[in-house]
């Protein structure tokens, strides 16, 4: 049966190395931007809302542009703020920093607007249609266990790669088909091989072309948000001394959790590809890419028309 399913888009940070807001970048034949197609094949996939999390000062152009293009074909379109000051009262003396939490604390800002099954995406990634059905075929099956059950999406990693550097990527362990482990990169082939570099500063390891790695397309139910809630406050207490610079990030909160026995993290596959506007050079071949798209047929030439 088809539920009720909300795309959740991650819009809030700007593009420091491609140099600008690369979120609404035109990239289609009639300058549509990658979050049109992640919302198109959403949508196909069966997802009937979308909520945008973003900076309160970009909220016109993301309403003028993208906005109004998803709002015409009948979806219901939300936008909620990611703050610096919106954590805990009894933290408010740590709100003198400027870059935003993370990605943990970006979803607890929906927290107030999505009561159903989710996905959660970034909005500068393209990440093909497969990858949207494979995700809503599992939150609309999902039924109630005595963990929360969660879902990453697993990308081959051979399909996640530019040509222009080094990317990042979470290269995922399972067992199973659950997540075990997932050991966030730098990730790029050289000299014929994948090699990912952990940010942690552990030694560089080479992966397979199928190794799967996260492209942060996630699938929750809204028991995730009490979990941040609580998780968030840990994290601000354990940093109270050192705050300007540390994340609450999604990846940590999962692992956290999977540790203590409260969630799975099921690893969905995908053999869809991934286009993305990581530096400025991978413009060309996301423009290219998406016109062979629409000449093949998958996408019409005027996306919402």
């Amino acid at each position: 049966m088809k539920k009720d399913l909300t795309l959740l888009i991650m819009a809030a940070g700007m593009g420091s190395r491609f140099g600008g807001l690369k979120q609404i970048e035109p990239v289609g034949p009639n300058g549509e931007f990658l979050i049109d197609y992640s919302i198109y094949d959403a949508i196909k996939a069966g997802f009937n809302k979308v909520v945008f999390i973003i900076k309160e000062e970009n909220y016109e152009i993301f309403k003028n542009t993208i906005g109004k293009r998803v709002e015409r074909q009948n979806i219901k379109v939300e936008y909620v703020f990611q703050k610096i000051t919106d954590i805990p009262s009894e933290f408010q003396d740590m709100t003198d920093r400027e870059k935003p939490w993370g990605t943990g604390h970006a979803i607890l800002a929906a927290k107030d607007v999505i009561h159903e099954n989710f996905a959660v995406i970034n909005a500068d990634d393209f990440y093909g249609r497969d990858g949207y059905m494979v995700l809503a075929n599992y939150l609309n099956n999902l039924e109630k266990h005595e963990k929360e059950e969660f879902a990453i999406v697993g990308y081959n990693v051979c399909n996640t790669l530019t040509e222009n550097g080094a990317v990042k990527r979470g290269v995922c362990e399972e067992r199973d088909g659950y997540l075990t482990n997932l050991v966030e990169s730098s990730v790029e082939r050289i000299d014929g091989k994948i090699v990912a570099k952990p940010l942690d500063g552990r030694d560089a390891f080479t992966v397979s072309d199928d190794t799967p790695v996260s492209m942060n397309l996630l699938g929750f139910t809204p028991a995730l948000f009490p979990i941040l809630e609580k998780k968030l406050k840990v994290f601000l207490e354990k940093n109270r001394n050192d705050y300007q610079k540390c994340e609450f990030l999604i990846p940590d909160v999962l692992f956290e959790a999977i540790e203590e026995n409260t969630a799975n993290v099921k690893v969905l596959t995908t053999t869809a590809k991934w286009y993305g506007v990581t530096y400025r050079e991978d413009k060309e071949n996301v423009v290219a890419s998406l016109k062979k798209m629409v000449d093949d047929g998958i996408y019409p030439n005027d996306l919402w028309k």
